[in-house]
């Protein structure tokens, strides 16, 4: 399969490309990057308008498979995923059963290998069934193909065990990524700690219980010399301990959600559980000061937390709602808009904490325009208005805070190894 991109801006996170370009892929990757190029290929995109981007790489994502199919599939997410202009995503492992082990994995292996539409690469857990109490055989689910290691969903509570997976993770060059939170705090809340909590009377999750688990993994990977990566960050506190870490030296890198970047606690209301998500929506005050952090490079990088659910695990009652949001086709809408578009970032900047450096962080070679690269492609059209429609969704989580809000750029393009994954159909 051979496809001419003809016309197109191309914006990339390491080279300057000033004006317009045409875009060879043949055979799965790219071929040539220049004007004017005219050869045999089997597809012509006219990208005249549009811009091409690196694929999105997003590290954290919930696909619920095995297990949980009635929420979402491999193959339902994936195509969301595409559906998003993401070409490359990295499950959590809190399905049933949790992805760890050799057998486990496998089983999810085998899934990605048949229904996936982009790249898929799994994430195992730290902890056995992820009970916090024995470490998984990490190195041998490495070699099975695990990019990453994480009990989402659940923190690593015993501080012992946490060092010792940061021990061994710096012995054989593994990723841990943590959830951090310390549910002694949390004492069965279900919104932010704050003015919002008390008017409608719910019960808060602080922001100390987000700080001080972070606050301890910063600590282990400075005695123990490994990098560790923060999930989720929310919260200004969070922020600020990242960045005085990172000033000192220590090996730790972070991320941040859309939902966090673009929302906070005041959009809640009540019987509104699609606004529950675990960190909670916060204090405006916070929202600005993550905002900060991927300005100043304290926020490494953009995932989504996609966590699709099903309409009556959501239900009106925020005490028996499940916290999440669907996430990953709003994404690239939501962070050109509150980021880009607003003059925050730039597009190269937007580009970087959505597709290199996840990458560089996971390990994996993506996130990049290049001759010879994988032709894992974005062609998105940042003129275009787009107002959130959740019934459109392909994903089978419907729940999110976004429907009806308008936004800027829309995913026009995702293409996969040189395979068009997703195509914008036009309105008859």
């Amino acid at each position: 399969m051979s496809i001419l991109i003809k016309n197109a801006q191309i914006i990339d996170s390491v080279k300057d490309f000033q004006g317009t370009w045409d875009v060879l892929i043949r055979d799965g990757e790219i071929a040539e990057i220049g004007r004017n190029l005219d050869c045999n290929i089997d597809q012509v995109i006219d990208a005249k308008g549009l811009a091409v981007l690196p694929g999105f790489v997003d590290m954290h994502c919930h696909l619920r498979e095995p297990g949980l199919e009635y929420k979402e599939t491999v193959a339902s997410g994936s195509a969301a995923a595409a559906r998003g202009g993401y070409t490359t995503i990295c499950c959590m492992p809190n399905t049933r059963p949790v992805i760890d082990s050799e057998e486990s994995l496998s089983m999810l292996t085998d899934i990605i290998k048949r229904d996936a539409l982009v790249n898929v690469f799994p994430i195992a857990a730290i902890s056995v069934n992820q009970k916090g109490e024995a470490l998984t055989d990490m190195v041998r689910l490495k070699e099975c193909g695990a990019v990453a290691f994480s009990d989402d969903g659940q923190p690593v509570y015993d501080s012992g065990l946490m060092e010792s997976a940061l021990e061994k993770a710096k012995q054989h060059e593994l990723l841990l990524i943590d959830h951090c939170e310390a549910q002694e705090l949390v004492k069965g809340g279900v919104i932010n700690q704050g003015e919002k909590s008390a008017e409608l009377g719910l019960q808060g999750i602080s922001n100390l219980s987000e700080e001080l688990p972070i606050e301890r993994d910063v600590k282990l990977a400075d005695k123990t010399d490994s990098r560790v990566h923060i999930a989720h960050v929310s919260t200004a506190g969070a922020v600020d301990i990242i960045r005085q870490a990172k000033v000192r030296g220590i090996k730790v890198t972070c991320e941040a959600t859309p939902h966090h970047i673009a929302l906070s606690e005041v959009l809640i209301k009540p019987g509104y559980t699609d606004c529950k998500v675990n960190p909670p929506l916060r204090s405006d005050r916070d929202r600005e000061a993550v905002k900060a952090g991927l300005i100043d490079g304290t926020i490494d990088v953009i995932a989504t937390d996609h966590a699709p659910h099903h309409e009556e695990d959501k239900g009106e009652d925020f005490y028996k709602a499940a916290f999440g949001i669907s996430g990953i086709e709003t994404a690239f809408s939501v962070c050109y808009t509150e980021l880009a578009a607003s003059g925050l970032l730039s597009m190269k900047e937007l580009v970087c904490r959505m597709s290199l450096t996840p990458s560089r962080i996971l390990g994996i070679d993506k996130g990049r325009l290049d001759v010879g690269k994988a032709a894992d492609l974005t062609i998105v059209d940042l003129n275009k208005t787009v107002i959130v429609d959740k019934g459109n969704f392909v994903s089978k989580g419907k729940n999110t805070p976004f429907h009806g809000r308008s936004y800027k750029g829309e995913v026009i393009y995702t293409i996969v190894k040189g395979e068009i994954v997703f195509k914008k159909e036009e309105k008859q």
